[in-house]
């Protein structure tokens, strides 16, 4: 084989001269954290609320809820992404458009990024909690009523702390997903893990230590993640559901 191995070239200064290419590396690192951990957040608040309107009574609520799911499933989270970057600033009102346009580009790329990911995973995080709902005895939702509960408060109270013990699984694999999507967010040029791992390609011609790198990091997370869920379904583990003793 002629390639060229070459591992000093992380230690070596980048060619912009303010970094190394592993601070380029950390920096990418962070930056997939930081969207992550953010679009997260964003999508677990939104798509615990829209996953329950799809099992109110209340069919506008309901309807509302399902048009929103399949939007944001059905529509690819590249084109989303464009949408959220190119398209959203030209409709806003010209003041806060022009203000939004002007603004740091590191900033827009995040903001963009943030809230794709967020609503497009919010979509099948609503699924999941849905799910999580629906597979309850219906006997758990009548007693809270039967015990003078308000909806709201039997939701709150008995239905929810149950339901979501029953989708760690799938929510875990929901977080994992997160983390890998925000590749696709270098298509605007947001520097995160992946496009580091390109840009430091183009500036060293060492593609094979600088993938290595990434899916190592990228690898790296996930374990993490695996690990930290795995600890916290045991946690909250209720005897006679998943697998509890």
């Amino acid at each position: 084989m002629s390639y060229q191995w070459n591992w000093g070239i992380f230690l070596q200064p980048s060619a912009t001269g303010d970094d190394t290419y592993l601070g380029w590396m950390i920096a990418g690192f962070k930056m997939t954290i930081g969207l992550s951990l953010s679009a997260w957040a964003l999508a677990l608040l939104l798509g615990a609320l829209v996953g329950v309107l799809r099992t109110v009574p209340n069919k506008v609520l309901a309807g509302l809820a399902t048009a929103y799911v399949e939007l944001f499933r059905n529509v690819p989270l590249l084109v989303q992404l464009f949408i959220w970057y190119f398209v959203l600033p030209e409709l806003l009102p010209p003041s806060i458009g022009d203000a939004y346009k002007q603004s740091n580009p590191i900033l827009q790329q995040f903001l963009a990024s943030m809230v794709c990911l967020g609503l497009f995973t919010s979509a099948r995080v609503a699924e999941q909690v849905r799910a999580g709902i629906n597979s309850l005895p219906k006997g758990q939702k009548n007693a809270g009523l039967a015990l003078g509960f308000t909806l709201p408060q039997t939701y709150r109270h008995v239905m929810l702390p149950m339901a979501f013990r029953l989708i760690v699984p799938p929510l875990t694999s929901e977080f994992l997903n997160i983390f890998k999507n925000s590749a696709v967010c270098s298509t605007i040029g947001l520097l995160e893990l992946a496009a580091q791992g390109r840009q430091l390609v183009d500036y060293t011609a060492q593609p094979y230590e600088s993938f290595i790198a990434v899916t190592i990091a990228y690898i790296s997370i996930n374990v993490v993640v695996m690990f930290l869920m795995k600890k916290f379904e045991d946690k909250v583990r209720v005897p006679g559901y998943m697998g509890g003793k």
